[in-house]
């Protein structure tokens, strides 16, 4: 899973026609929510098997041409042969493996060397040579009628088997502009060897296994097919009574997002809910959890209008996510304030933000902008130190867990810190892994380093409210207690503030046992965002804002 072949093959055959005529579906690939590039991939029942067929043209960082790749199974969907011929970063490679009971030969060409290589694999692997993303459809297909906890083996060819662990399977619904498409939403972790270690993958399934989008979100990484890669189409696995569909203008690009609204005939207060970092969803959907779903359900209960929407360059909301900073995503914050203002059914003077995570410093960007709009401030998991920091500090507690000494802890702390000094400064890439600043020397990177909650808070007048959950491993709950002093210590009228610390509760506000973000896939089906997490937002927003 990390895109970069290593070892073994031979001279590559051009694979025999297929023995029935059909055409291949199309796939858009994404890398951080821009376009590089389409796979053709076909999955064509044989006689005696199935054979999962395809090529592709993907532009960097990725960087792969496949003239052709396939992977061929038989009829119990155990793998007999990969055949993968293209160009990986410039460097011509064809990598030819066969199956015989447990153990898989490989041969890698590169630039016309070859290299030999055995690994020993279960006789049923699942193929998934990084070089094929299409490969994944025959992982669609055996993950039918899998359940939470299910696990199997997958061959990354030619690098190693992992264990693969289904950590949750929820039905959901895709819509599109021709309809919506019944799905299966796969949540499941890729335990690979080291540096690559554990991967959260999500997949998804049509009724029949047959692949329709996929995603590594640590990569940055997705697939789908190209109706559902549309601007038109968005996943929902949740929905409230009272949900109805919105757009919403914005800056040169308008927002898609949800309203839900309580069954009362006068104005009511009004919520707006602000997604963490990453491509979020309006339902902010992490690990298979509707988090943002949830708390719609239960303020909307408690008599608030709660608006949630797609970040700007997600689902069905415009705009550009590449470029977007955390200024820019509190903006579209400050928009829908606007947006809502007009409603006859929004009181216009009780608009409160709840803001999870890193969107927790967007909503106190636009409450220190907007201070006669926005009437409370709600902030749940929330940093209180810089980005700088808090990956620090992240990387430490993920550190001290890895079965390392204390020198490569050493190491790898180091380079961290120079990543982010390269980013903050501008300069000082010379000596760092160019894949490095791929990843990290972004807009939204950089603003997430430099963000100074402290003179974010100090700019608000509005009440305050801080949730934070006792297990949380990505912003520890200390963070909670210096951004209430923060607003306690801000000029003027000494407005509410007050901090509710969960006990049991992780990062995304849900019941947990550990708190570790790899426990995040095993939560299950039925893990649900926290009622004392929703009670605590309800009962502050009805004191902060009263009629």
């Amino acid at each position: 899973m990390a895109f970069l072949l290593s070892a073994s093959a031979a001279a590559a055959q051009t694979p025999p026609p297929l023995p029935v005529s059909a055409n291949g579906t199309q796939f858009l690939v994404f890398f951080r929510s821009q376009p590089i590039g389409r796979e053709e991939v076909l999955v064509v029942r044989v006689e005696d098997g199935w054979i999962v067929r395809g090529s592709s043209r993907l532009g960097p960082p990725i960087d792969i041409t496949s003239r052709v790749a396939e992977v061929n199974y038989d009829a119990q969907w155990r793998p007999r042969s990969v055949l993968v011929d293209g160009v990986i970063r410039g460097q011509d490679i064809t990598l030819k493996t066969t199956f015989a009971g447990t153990k898989a030969t490989n041969v890698l060409a590169v630039q016309g060397a070859p290299q030999s290589k055995v690994d020993d694999v279960s006789a049923d692997t699942i193929v998934l040579p990084n070089a094929f993303l299409g490969s994944y459809a025959a992982l669609a297909m055996r993950l039918q009628g899998q359940k939470t906890g299910a696990e199997l083996r997958a061959y990354i060819a030619p690098q190693a088997e992992v264990m693969v662990r289904v950590g949750g399977v929820v039905p959901e619904g895709i819509s599109t502009a021709r309809g919506t498409i019944k799905a299966t939403h796969y949540t499941m972790t890729f335990f690979n060897p080291p540096p690559v270690g554990e991967l959260i993958v999500n997949l998804w399934a049509d009724p029949e296994g047959r692949l329709l989008r996929m995603n590594v979100p640590a990569q940055q990484i997705e697939m789908a097919r190209e109706d559902i890669a549309s601007a038109a189409s968005r996943t929902s696995a949740f929905s409230n009574p009272g949900d109805e569909s919105v757009t919403i203008p914005s800056l040169g690009f308008n927002l898609a997002g949800t309203i839900t609204k309580p069954t009362f005939d006068k104005p009511l207060p009004a919520v707006i809910l602000v997604a963490g970092a990453g491509a979020a969803d309006r339902d902010e959907t992490l690990a298979g959890i509707p988090v943002f779903g949830h708390i719609a359900r239960d303020l909307s209960a408690a008599g608030f209008i709660v608006v949630r929407f797609d970040k700007r360059g997600v689902g069905q909301s415009g705009g550009r996510a590449e470029s977007a900073t955390i200024a820019d995503y509190a903006e579209d914050v400050r928009q829908i304030v606007l947006w809502l203002e007009k409603r006859k059914d929004v009181d216009k003077n009780r608009i409160a933000l709840v803001g999870h995570s890193e969107g927790a410093l967007a909503a106190m960007l636009t409450a220190g902008r907007e201070r006669g709009k926005v009437a409370a401030l709600a902030l749940l998991a929330a940093p209180s130190a810089s980005g700088n920091e808090v990956v620090l500090e992240q990387q430490r507690l993920l550190l001290s867990k890895m079965p390392i000494d204390d020198a490569q802890r050493a190491e790898r702390q180091a380079l961290q810190q120079k990543i982010n000094a390269a980013v903050i400064k501008g300069t000082g890439w010379t000596d760092l892994p160019e894949q490095a600043r791929r990843a990290a020397d972004t807009p939204w990177f950089y603003s997430f380093l430099t963000f100074n909650p402290e003179k974010a808070m100090s700019d608000t007048r509005q009440p305050v409210l801080v949730v934070q959950g006792e297990l949380d491993t990505q912003v520890q709950p200390a963070h909670a207690d210096k951004l209430a002093d923060f607003a306690r210590a801000r000029k003027g009228d000494k407005a509410l503030v007050e901090v509710v610390k969960v006990p049991g509760v992780n990062h995304l506000l849900v019941p947990a046992k550990t708190g570790d973000v790899t426990e995040y896939a095993s939560l299950g089906p039925d893990a649900a965002v926290s009622p004392q997490v929703t009670g605590a937002i309800a009962a502050f927003l009805s004191k902060a804002m009263p009629e």
